[in-house]
């Protein structure tokens, strides 16, 4: 039940409670070792008075002519003044033999009969019950006098002492819960304080909707636990808003580009259904519609490709492999179509290839398969694609690998928009072997996501030549420890 209606009260609320429980405990424990060691320290004092007063009889004991022992009362500066003494006494000879009795006992017996060695080697204490119930704080002494010794027995009523322990336990008990009570309203005003800018996080963060992912959260104290919730939640806000702008990237690309294969498959069936029912116009027709739908099929593969490489965290999946065998995979799978138009490729500078990269190999292998098919279609038949490896020259340590094509190059005023989305070329050398314009893109994507750069060099003799460069091994270890 408890741990139900915990689960209903608000933040504040449960703190307040926890602060006000924790001060209840302390509060208990000071008030329980504050009465104790008033107690003690009362009890001490009464102990002290009262081997001072019992040293103070014994001078003022003596006996009368008649053998009768007696108290001296000229001793005080006024008649009255031993009226006031609230003390109890009783004086006995070894044997239990009552020789003194104060008056303040009324005739009853004080301790009843001696113990062995009461008060023989110092002062014995003790509380004693007297037959009226009263409690007293009782010491007791040997004293010689006149030849024999005296048990002398001197105590106080602890009635003084336990009423003003009650007083003080009910000031206790009135003062707790009062102090509680103003621990609740100081709790509660310290943790709304506290919390306000919890609530003012609350009330931006409800209002962001997919409309307004740009928006953040306000941070007023990056070094606190709200200030560093709210820099997560930035970072949260951050990556939504990246990934609606990736989806809606996807979308628009996705519709511009499948709006003219469809259009174009559309029309190609409306033109084969005018011309009737002839077999030659069906067959080029039916030709026609899996050509476009190649086209779109290509498309819908690169489209998801590119999604896949955006969504795919940097240095996600790392992998340890030679850049020699991956380049050696990438012209294994194209060997067929480099065969079909008599291509060759050449490796130079092997042992640099023998250099360890590591990222993700499965989309680094996708991004050169599209950076060779690049140069493998715009290649003329019988020609001969070089791949150099080299080491960078930059402060850390990186492989370089260019692709060299013997095509017709990169127009001029194009480097720099081949790599975007569905870009083709308006040169007529090239734009008769122009896909869907995502290769590029998902290559480059990948590259830069595994820490390394792509891009087609300038001033070229004849054809195109790719430069990629990636990081190795222990660089993007290096790089990754420091990022952590």
């Amino acid at each position: 039940m408890i741990l139900r209606l915990g689960a209903r009260w608000t933040l504040r609320t449960r703190l307040t409670l926890w602060y006000v429980a924790m001060l209840a405990f302390l509060l208990l424990v000071y008030a329980t070792l504050v009465f104790v060691f008033q107690y003690v320290v009362l009890t001490r004092q009464i102990f002290h008075d009262e081997v001072q007063d019992i040293v103070t009889v014994e001078g003022l004991l003596y006996f009368d002519q008649q053998g009768v022992l007696q108290l001296r009362q000229d001793y005080y500066s006024r008649p009255k003044s031993h009226l006031l003494v609230d003390r109890y006494m009783e004086v006995r000879d070894l044997s239990g033999k009552v020789l003194y009795r104060s008056p303040t006992l009324d005739g009853m017996p004080f301790g009843g009969p001696n113990e062995k060695g009461e008060g023989d080697m110092s002062f014995d204490e003790r509380i004693i019950r007297l037959d009226d119930g009263s409690h007293v704080f009782t010491i007791s002494h040997i004293h010689g006098m006149g030849g024999q010794d005296l048990l002398i027995r001197l105590g106080y009523s602890l009635g003084p002492l336990r009423t003003r322990m009650e007083q003080f336990f009910l000031l206790l008990l009135f003062a707790v819960p009062v102090t509680l009570g103003v621990a609740w309203l100081a709790g509660q005003t310290i943790a709304r304080r506290a919390l306000r800018p919890l609530e003012k996080m609350t009330e931006r963060a409800t209002g962001i909707t997919a409309r307004n992912l740009h928006d953040r959260l306000a941070i007023e104290n990056p070094n606190d636990e709200l200030g560093q919730m709210a820099q997560v939640f930035n970072h949260l806000l951050q990556r939504l808003e990246e990934s609606f702008r990736q989806l809606q990237r996807f979308t628009a690309d996705a519709a511009h580009e499948l709006r003219t294969p469809l259009a174009s498959l559309r029309t190609i069936g409306e033109v084969a259904l005018s011309k009737g029912h002839d077999v030659d116009a069906y067959k080029e027709a039916l030709g026609d519609i899996l050509e476009e739908t190649s086209r779109l099929n290509e498309t819908i593969d690169g489209l998801i490709l590119l999604s896949k490489a955006e969504v795919t965290a940097p240095r996600g999946v790392q992998e340890i492999f030679r850049a020699i065998d991956l380049m050696d995979e990438v012209l294994n799978f194209l060997s067929v179509v480099m065969d079909e138009r008599n291509i060759g490729a050449i490796q130079e500078n092997a042992a640099h290839g023998e250099t360890m990269l590591q990222g993700d190999h499965s989309l680094l292998r996708i991004a050169f398969v599209n950076l060779v098919h690049n140069a493998v279609k715009f290649s003329p038949t019988g020609s001969t694609i070089r791949i150099a490896y080299s080491q960078t020259e930059e402060s850390d340590p990186g492989i370089q690998i260019a692709i060299h094509d013997e095509g017709p190059g990169i127009a001029a005023g194009e480097h720099d928009r081949i790599f975007e989305r569905f870009f083709t070329s308006s040169a007529h050398a090239t734009s008769m072997n122009s896909g869907a314009g995502l290769g590029l893109s998902i290559a480059k994507l990948v590259v830069e996501r595994a820490g390394g750069t792509v891009y087609f060099e300038r001033n070229i003799p004849a054809g195109a030549r790719c430069i990629v460069t990636l990081p190795t091994a222990a660089c993007s270890a290096r790089s990754g420890s420091s990022q952590a």
